[in-house]
């Protein structure tokens, strides 16, 4: 088992939180031409593309045992729901209110984190949660009158991925990361396969019938996809669920410029107010953990409080 080292957690969470919007703008791209199912399993085969030769040259042992063969399963299952919901809301929502939408998943992780985990959730870390969810409202402003039902796709989104990071915090510990994200997109490959012949056909399979650009950008989102969830299945390994929750806001920051770079979606001054207060709280977070650590470093006897 390994220790908790929250500062170590948080700065892999900020690896995710840049590259994760990267790999939602690649996906939002190619949305434009792949259907959501191609575009799943494609993703999940350069994942496990990527990562066997890691695992066989490494010699990183697989799980053993049917319980985690279980989990990583259950795991696989919600990435790949929260995945195809956030693909299928790129196609209607701009990126960065696709994915401000979504930020209530950090609130309910927060909370299983609490109330399923039974970590220590202090009412502290609990206000700066809320905060950052009100700067997200801020963000995103939303008018489900002018958008309609396909505003409701990030709720999925936010759901899927809270009980799939659940998972993965319950396991992180007992499974090496890159076994772990070997192991899933496998499993995923497995799980997308028939459904894509079923409803795509075979032509699905076969990337090499793209424009080349296409294959490019597919290749380079599994990249960036592959590395962005090993730093948050490598953070979950070194910090509880409930410190990592709100660090995810610093994602919505992140994915409005890269809205603003690549599809020139700029946010006015209130949505600029949002992002300055998601940030905060994420701050409040970091400068939290390195409290408690100094704490614990002068009074090595004693242990450690929940954060309050």
């Amino acid at each position: 088992m390994t220790q908790d080292r929250p500062v170590i957690g948080i700065l892999f969470m900020l690896g995710f939180c840049v590259l994760a919007p990267m790999g939602d703008a690649l996906a939002k791209i190619l949305g434009e031409r792949l259907a959501v199912v191609e575009l799943a399993f494609l993703r999940f085969a350069f994942q496990f593309v990527l990562l066997l030769p890691l695992v066989l040259l490494a010699g990183v042992r697989l799980p053993v045992g049917f319980w985690l063969w279980g989990m990583t399963a259950l795991r696989t299952f919600f990435h790949i729901l929260g995945l195809s919901f956030m693909f299928l809301s790129l196609r209607y929502l701009p990126l960065a209110e696709a994915v401000a939408i979504a930020f209530v998943m950090p609130f309910i992780m927060l909370l299983l984190g609490k109330y399923v985990l039974g970590e220590e959730v202090g009412p502290r870390r609990l206000i700066a949660c809320l905060v950052g969810f009100i700067g997200t409202l801020l963000v995103v402003q939303p008018s489900f009158a002018e958008v309609g039902a396909p505003a409701l796709l990030p709720l999925g989104v936010a759901v899927f991925f809270a009980l799939f990071m659940l998972v993965t915090r319950r396991i992180a510990k007992e499974i090496d990361a890159i076994a772990l994200q070997t192991l899933s997109g496998g499993m995923a490959v497995v799980m997308l396969l028939p459904l894509v012949i079923l409803l795509e056909g075979t032509s699905a399979l076969a990337p090499w019938t793209m424009a080349g650009s296409d294959v490019l950008l597919i290749v380079l989102m599994g990249c960036l996809a592959t590395i962005a969830h090993l730093f948050m299945t490598w953070s979950l390994r070194f910090a509880p669920s409930a410190t990592l929750a709100p660090m995810q806001y610093l994602e919505i920051p992140v994915a409005t410029l890269i809205g603003w770079l690549v599809f020139k979606d700029l946010p006015n001054g209130l949505a600029a107010l949002g992002i300055v207060v998601t940030m905060s709280a994420g701050l409040y977070i970091i400068l939290r953990e390195q409290s408690q650590q100094r704490r614990a470093a002068q009074s090595p006897d004693s242990a450690p409080q929940g954060a309050k």
